[in-house]
């Protein structure tokens, strides 16, 4: 088991290398200049060529690789004769700094990985990151939530209705929802939702979680939450839906459950006690690596709804050619896309050890 977990997690790190490399070299090499964006277009030609020197790109594109992999990574490399306001300089960027190993002239530090800083407000990319996270995780656990009750409530009824007009319905809803596009099903559910039946609804087409009250202060609006989650978690629904009948399906035809029936117990506790528990293995594990997906997936539910997230400040920040802000994003989003994935694995080598040896 050491070995398998060994093994995932060096698959994991192996991702992640790819797509810092990915996500470096694809926003360096498209147009804009950094120094400009951030000091403006009236901006003299010596400040412009100091903020190219402290970004680093006053060097060729490999040593800026390099130097940003310095910056991302919990461990780097400093000059040792650095002076004082250097020293400075690099706490302030990466937080508290532990001395580890003296090597040369160089010595390895322990520090808090650094995403670099905005180019239109110069405020750190973590800070930034750190602030719209929460919004994308509490929209992605409740839509979530809401597919899986929903889906599975849907599939046991699919399943006991087994080739009715009731097991059909469920079957075209389901497949209709995997089809739908999430940026076609956010504009369609917003519009009616919260703009046709608002007055019934009482719900908004936009909307975050909080709003600033000068009076009250923060003020939570859960309310705009119902309306991104729902559609966010319709694909999933969709999903459980279908994993759900046919685990049912399947649980329901098997000798225990004959014999449960032959010995008159009732059909609720038949379902709920004996095939209901045995039916959700599948679903619970398929639920787990869904969860990844709806962080990577929440981007046009969030712009369309106007929520905070991850997505939203993602593709703001493209819009105003914020590269930091968004190479950042990314490569959060693919970091928890890879934990919850090899969470998944691990999971799946508890459940059936035959996956260990693979």
């Amino acid at each position: 088991m050491f070995r398998f977990l060994i093994r995932k997690l060096l698959y994991g790190m192996l991702v992640m290398a790819g797509v810092v490399t990915i996500v470096f070299f694809l926003f360096n090499i498209l147009p804009g200049d950094p120094a400009r964006m951030m000091l403006g277009q009236r901006a003299d030609v010596t400040s412009l060529e100091n903020i190219n020197r402290e970004l680093g790109r006053d060097k060729s594109l490999p040593v800026q690789f390099l130097m940003y992999l310095n910056d991302l990574s919990p461990l780097s490399l400093h000059h040792r004769k650095d002076s004082l306001s250097s020293f400075y300089a690099n706490e302030e960027k990466y937080g508290h700094m532990i001395s580890l190993l003296p090597l040369g002239d160089h010595s390895l530090y322990a520090k808090t990985p650094y995403l670099r800083r905005s180019y239109q407000t110069s405020q750190k990319v973590s800070e930034v990151i750190s602030d719209a996270l929460p919004g994308t995780v509490i929209l992605a656990i409740a839509s979530m939530v809401f597919a899986t009750l929903a889906g599975i409530s849907l599939g046991v009824v699919s399943a006991l209705h087994k080739n009715t007009f009731t097991d059909q319905l469920i079957g075209m809803a389901a497949v209709f929802g995997m089809a739908l596009p999430s940026f076609f099903a956010a504009i369609i559910v917003a519009w009616i939702f919260g703009f046709v039946l608002s007055d019934f609804t009482g719900l908004n087409m936009t909307g975050s979680l909080y709003r600033i009250d000068p009076f009250d202060g923060i003020v939570m609006e859960w309310k705009n939450l119902i309306l991104p989650a729902v559609t966010l978690g319709i694909r999933p629904l969709s999903v459980i839906v279908q994993l759900t009948r046919s685990s049912m399906l399947d649980v329901l035809s098997q000798d225990y459950v004959r014999t449960a029936k032959a010995k008159g117990l009732s059909k609720a506790v038949i379902v709920g006690r004996h095939a209901l528990r045995n039916a959700l293995n599948p679903v619970l594990t398929a639920v787990s690596g869904w969860f990844g997906s709806l962080l990577a997936g929440a981007v046009f539910i969030e712009y369309v709804f106007g929520w905070k997230g991850i997505g939203k400040v993602t593709v703001d920040s493209l819009e105003r050619y914020d590269f930091p802000v968004v190479m950042g994003c990314v490569l959060v989003v693919s970091l928890f896309f890879v934990i919850i994935n090899i969470f998944v694995d691990i999971l799946y080598g508890f459940l059936d050890p035959r996956v260990r040896i693979k």
